[in-house]
Order: structure tokens, then C-alpha cells, then sequence
């Protein structure tokens, strides 16, 4: 069942121009020009398709039920594709007490093997036409501070600043304590950045996990963190031209 925010009133649907693919074991499950963009949430929005862009050959209800304050009551269908079967992995809110809904097929993102938007693959979750980045050079003198010792200090970062998120700091790895870093495992995605590495730090034995990441190849509008190293805000002390920036309350503190 797709997370629940709010009421009806406070949905936000915005019909979107971009030609939308999903894919399950190989095989095409979608493909449209007309995909309804729907903000579930505050932060990025969720893709509904018209019911004839969807292969419904591949798809079979499963008696399963989704109830929504908002959108009413769903009903769910296993999609089995490609020799895969993602059970409720598509939804249907065919008596919506939002009208746009009405007839619409909804996608688990993390159902689907492949997202694309036009040509390019989107990972983790579709891009909000509404956010923007941008990617400053600056000469700001910039020191991150962990248990009070200094991992990373440089007067050349590069400032990141996203719709919605703090500024990140990304400085040059040969400004960081790199002796200090270890390569964590996991890794994380991001539909306007790309694939990042997460570092962790060892100070006196004890390891700080997942304090830093970086982006080996960013996406191409994001080239200009490439290699670069930036530490969670949230987590760390960053003092921007001496002085202690408070540490943000995120979905990363």
C-alpha cells in the first residue's frame, strides 16, 4: 500500500510531458507519453498511467484492497513478467474521490527492475520537476569536526544546494583526512546525482559509520562533485568561515 499523507485536499496531481518505461524481469510493463504525476508526499511525486499505456495481460487481481484517507479505496493486481511475479505491485483507484485518478494504473517503484524517463534510467524514485540544483564553486573556509577532531578542512568546496535539503559541502579529497576514512558498504542512489559510496571514520579505535559519501560518476548534470567528499550535516561538525553551523534535522539525522 503506498504511504498515506494527508487528505484529498492536500494531494497535488500535475500531468507530465515525459515518455515513462517501467520494466519487470526483462519485459516492458508500461510505456507512455501521458503519465499523471501525483505528490503522495511533500518531497518528490509518484507516476500513474493510463490504464491502456499499462500491458494488462500482465497483470491479474489478487483480491488485494488499499485503503486511502485521501485517494479511497484501491484495489491491487500481481504483475508477473519476464518470468518474475511482483505480487500488488500495481493499483488501481478506480472510484477515487480524486477524479484524475479515476482509471489510473499506479507502479510500485521498487517493484519494477527498471524505471526510464525518456532514454536515461532513474533510480530510487521519480525526479520532482520542481527541484533544482545547483553546484557552486566557492571560497568559503570550510572544517568538519568529529568528537572534536578535524577530518576535512579546505577554502575551495564546491557548495551543493538542492530544493528542500541543507547545503552540502563537497571538498577535495586531498583536503580530507583520507587515513581516517574506510569505505562503508553501503550505497545509495539518487535520481538527480547517481550512485554514491558511503565512508565511515575511525578515530581512537572507534568507528563513526556512514559519516561521509561521494559520487565516482555523477550523473552528468552533477559532474562538477565528481570525486569529491561530503560529510552528513547531520552528523558532523561543519564550521563555515569559523563558524558552527547547526546541524539540521533531515531524514538523514
Amino acid at each position: 500500500m503506498p504511504p498515506e499523507h494527508g487528505s484529498a485536499a492536500r494531494i497535488r496531481v500535475e500531468p507530465g510531458d515525459k515518455r515513462i518505461r517501467a520494466y519487470l524481469g526483462g519485459e516492458l510493463v508500461v510505456d507512455t507519453t501521458h503519465p499523471l504525476l501525483v505528490w503522495e508526499g511533500p518531497h518528490y511525486p509518484v507516476y500513474y498511467f493510463p490504464a491502456e499505456d499499462v500491458r494488462s495481460e500482465l497483470l491479474q487481481a489478487d483480491g488485494g484492497l488499499a485503503h486511502s484517507p485521501s485517494r479511497g479505496d484501491g484495489r491491487t493486481f500481481t504483475i508477473a513478467a519476464g518470468g518474475r511475479q511482483a505480487a500488488g505491485a500495481a493499483l488501481r483507484y478506480d472510484s477515487s474521490p480524486i477524479e484524475e485518478l479515476r482509471g489510473l494504473v499506479r507502479l510500485d517503484w521498487d517493484a519494477m527492475d527498471a524505471w526510464f524517463e525518456e532514454d536515461e534510467e532513474v533510480f530510487t524514485h521519480a525526479r520532482n520537476p520542481y527541484t533544482r540544483l545547483d553546484i557552486l564553486d566557492s571560497s568559503r573556509h570550510v572544517r568538519v569536526d568529529i568528537d572534536g577532531v578535524t577530518v576535512a578542512e579546505s577554502a575551495s568546496p564546491r557548495l551543493l544546494f538542492e530544493t528542500g535539503l541543507p547545503v552540502r559541502y563537497y571538498l577535495p579529497r586531498t583536503h580530507v583526512r583520507m587515513d581516517l576514512l574506510e569505505l562503508a558498504e553501503a550505497v545509495s542512489h539518487c535520481p538527480y546525482k547517481g550512485q554514491a559510496q558511503s565512508w565511515s571514520v575511525r578515530l581512537d579505535g572507534g568507528l563513526h559509520e556512514n559519516q561521509a559519501w561521494s559520487y565516482p560518476t555523477p550523473l552528468p548534470e552533477s559532474e562538477k562533485i565528481a570525486g569529491l567528499m561530503a560529510f552528513y550535516n547531520e552528523k558532523v561538525d561543519i564550521h563555515v568561515e569559523g563558524v558552527p553551523q547547526e546541524r539540521p534535522r533531515t531524514k538523514f539525522s
